[in-house]
């Protein structure tokens, strides 16, 4: 990572990782003389050079692109992107415990069992390199309802595009490459990885399983920082690389920030979107199998930020991530957003329904607080600010977890906005009784009666100024963002009486 002009550098490992893969850029990629000198004699020894970076090809024309799933398309032109696609291909090692993984997180492991692997990147990146804001966001997609999804590009999409960030999202399991069930079955994915589902494109590509995932995903972060053809991100150079994923993908980021990033330090920060109390497994297994690691905390000794944002779904008893739960340093960052489920009406969409969900899912605020934690994170990269601090959600109960609930069935504690402290509705992030596994990760909205709504602000107009004062409260302490206060209030003034 490269210092800002006039903020220092906030990530201590930052120019060490930057200086060591130069290093070893210069020694794998043969780049000219001028630009890979040796040190002077009064330059420092040079650091231990960095793992393999991925060899690229592209961008991808033939056939058609399979992009990853989203319910909530946005069009890129619109705002001033491009996409292309590219292939990532190398050779990737397993990792192989030294020792036991205990719940600190502090783990050592070794490359073993190498293999060779072919996979795709979906790069999206602003048009005109004057936009770009130098940080690059490099998604492990997701593919628990079996098939490649990018939650998270979707949840961060406003604060991208307006932002100036650049995207790539990773086909890092084998799943998304070579198909089969996802974790809760076939799911409606139907199973079919992209070389079955567009074989003219991407019938080349090739998975070893996903005890590889994690050096395949290290290998496409070294090799945005190479200086070679193809540019995957054209004419940007980027200063920041940050690790993004959600859901299982965030497992196997708690795995990789404990077990590879040490190893690897590919990445300059963490956002890992909600985990659950365990972390994936390092060997082959199922985040659900005896091989996941309970309890796992991130590690401490990490030079790297690492931001970690939790659903109330996420900290009860179905993902238990309270039982990993740890105190806030100059290092990690927690958020427990009261309001908010798993998956939501946002990302979800009608979706829902066709997947035998047959109530009202959360309608929390979700997005909009995981816009106001990238901004956050980006300034903890960029100034070295660290984002504000929140108080988890209250649980009424630990074995199992519960969450606590005001008399309106609301949480109690975590982020605070609008939607829970001048609420027109109960959100929960716990879905009705009888709900299948899929859907229960849901949660569920119950609107109140117009009785309630009056009882509770006498009037509208009343309504109506107090959620503003509360919204504005709640933007000045950091947890949402000024630039999406006139679409909170249309969504305020919305609200029937």
């Amino acid at each position: 990572m490269r210092a800002e002009a006039g903020t220092g550098d906030p990530a201590p490992g930052g120019r060490v990782r930057s200086l060591a893969l130069a290093s070893w850029a210069c020694a794998v990629v043969a780049a000219t003389a001028a630009g890979c000198a040796g040190p002077s004699p009064a330059s420092p020894p040079a650091p231990t050079p960095l793992g393999p970076a991925a060899r690229f090809r592209g961008p991808v024309t033939q056939g058609h692109i399979v992009e990853p799933a989203s319910p909530t398309p946005v069009d890129l032109s619109a705002h001033g992107y491009v996409e292309q696609e590219f292939f990532a291909s190398g050779v990737a090692s397993a990792f192989r415990p030294e020792g036991p993984l205990g719940s600190d997180g502090k783990w050592s492991v070794r490359p073993v069992s190498p293999q060779p692997f072919k996979t795709r990147l979906v790069v999206r990146r602003p048009a005109d390199p004057r936009r770009f804001n130098g940080t690059v966001l490099v998604e492990w997609l997701n593919v628990s309802g079996g098939l490649e999804a990018s939650p998270d590009f979707s949840y961060l999409a406003d604060q991208i595009l307006r932002g100036g960030y650049a995207y790539v999202g990773v086909s890092a399991q084998a799943l998304g490459v070579e198909g089969g069930p996802g974790i809760l079955g076939v799911g409606p994915g139907g199973g079919a990885g992209l070389k079955a589902q567009e074989p003219r494109r991407y019938g080349t590509l090739h998975h070893p399983g996903d005890r590889y995932s994690y050096d395949i995903y290290a290998q496409v972060a070294n090799g945005l920082w190479v200086s070679r053809q193809p540019a995957v991100l054209g004419p940007l150079r980027p200063k920041r690389v940050v690790a993004v994923g959600e859901s299982q993908s965030g497992f196997y980021l708690t795995t990789f920030a404990d077990a590879v990033q040490p190893v690897r330090h590919s990445f300059d920060a963490f956002f890992i979107h909600s985990r659950g109390g365990s972390a994936a497994p390092l060997e082959a297994g199922s985040i659900l199998s005896a091989r996941a690691v309970p309890a796992a905390r991130i590690r401490d000794d990490l030079d790297v930020p690492v931001f970690v944002f939790e659903t109330e779904t996420d900290v009860g008893p179905l993902l238990d991530y309270g039982s990993a739960r740890q105190p806030d340093t100059d290092r990690f960052r927690a958020w427990e957003v009261a309001g908010t489920a798993h998956a939501d009406a946002y990302l979800v969409g009608s979706v829902a329904g066709q997947l035998g969900c047959k109530w009202s899912i959360n309608q929390g605020p979700e997005h909009y607080v995981a816009v106001a934690a990238l901004d956050a994170l980006q300034r903890w990269l960029t100034e070295g600010r660290s984002p504000p601090r929140a108080t988890p959600i209250e649980l009424s109960s630990t074995s199992p977890p519960r969450v606590a609930r005001d008399r309106l069935g609301n949480a109690l504690g975590g982020v605070r906005t609008p939607a829970v402290d001048v609420p027109v509705a109960t959100l929960s992030g716990e879905a009705p009784p009888g709900a299948s596994p899929l859907c229960s990760l849901f949660g569920q909205t119950v609107p109140f009666s117009p009785e309630t709504l009056r009882h509770l602000y006498g009037s509208r107009a009343a309504y109506l100024a107090a959620y503003r004062r509360d919204l504005d409260r709640t933007i000045r302490a950091g947890f949402l963002l000024g630039a999406d206060r006139r679409s909170l209030l249309d969504e305020a003034e919305r609200v029937s009486f």
